[in-house]
């Protein structure tokens, strides 16, 4: 990595499997908060950036991680300000009711990880640290809200190169 984390932010993906179609009735209540919830993102202290499908208010459009999948990246300044908005706003109301619209994922399905200020991730590069995460486990480069990590260990184990993961497995080995 050439540019320093010193100035970081974090990022984060959620993939989520849509247990009916966006335009299925059943789906109406999420589809309905989806202007709201991300104008309140949009907002909130600390949002710096969130994927949207070209020509769209939404990425609900884009399907890279398959059809039945629906995709949410963005990027905060901080962790905590990503805390506060998805446990301590009006996020919170659409959180408790995922049941309703998503399938119950067994695998990691929140991947977050520190990017330099400025960066956009792309859609590839997230997918990426979500397969990192499931595969290894969390690391300073792929990790959750419940195994974090800081901007200052992303840093060092980015400067050392493919550093060993915890299990003994260099970061990104199959």
């Amino acid at each position: 990595m050439t540019a320093s984390l010193h100035a970081a932010h974090l990022a984060q993906l959620n993939v989520s499997t849509l247990l009916h179609p966006l335009d299925d009735p059943r789906l109406a209540p999420f589809v309905e908060m989806l202007d709201p919830v991300n104008a309140a993102a949009d907002g909130a202290p600390g949002f710096v950036w969130r994927l949207v499908a070209e020509g769209a208010a939404d990425a609900t459009g884009l399907r890279p991680a398959g059809e039945d999948r629906i995709v949410n990246l963005s990027v905060w300044e901080t962790q905590e300000s990503l805390w506060d908005f998805a446990y301590r706003s009006g996020h919170l109301e659409m959180m408790r009711r995922r049941r309703e619209f998503f399938e119950r994922h067994v695998e990691a399905h929140l991947v977050l990880w520190w990017v330099p200020a400025g960066h956009i991730p792309t859609v590839g590069e997230a997918l990426e640290r979500l397969a990192e995460l499931q595969a290894h486990g969390p690391s300073p480069r792929a990790f959750t809200f419940a195994s974090s990590y800081t901007a200052a260990e992303a840093e060092a184990e980015a400067e050392v190169g493919a550093a060993p993961h915890p299990s003994g497995r260099p970061v990104g080995a199959a």
